[in-house]
């Protein structure tokens, strides 16, 4: 009599959940490297630094995280653990 196999792949809302968690995990590490691009940027080439755009840059990146971060968070939210809806 043969043994049943288990599946070789994850199932689909267990692989996604950990896939989402992931990018959860990797977000700050984004979001740091995006925040010290303008250190790397050439400055004016005007005897006054010109702190304006990197001001902008800054803040449209802190709120496309926050952004990024509200829209992951209710995937995150549910950790029942269980793949189906009939299991408690």
């Amino acid at each position: 009599m043969k043994r049943a196999r288990t599946p070789l792949f994850l199932k689909r809302r267990s692989y996604r959940k950990r896939r989402l968690r992931d990018t959860a995990r990797m977000l700050p590490v984004f979001g740091l490297f995006l925040m010290l691009v303008p250190v790397l940027w050439k400055p004016a080439d005007t005897a006054r630094a010109d702190t304006a755009p990197d001001g902008i840059y800054l803040f449209v990146v802190w709120i496309g995280l926050v952004l990024v971060a509200a829209v992951m968070a209710p995937g995150l939210a549910d950790e029942s653990g269980s793949d189906d809806p009939e299991e408690g």
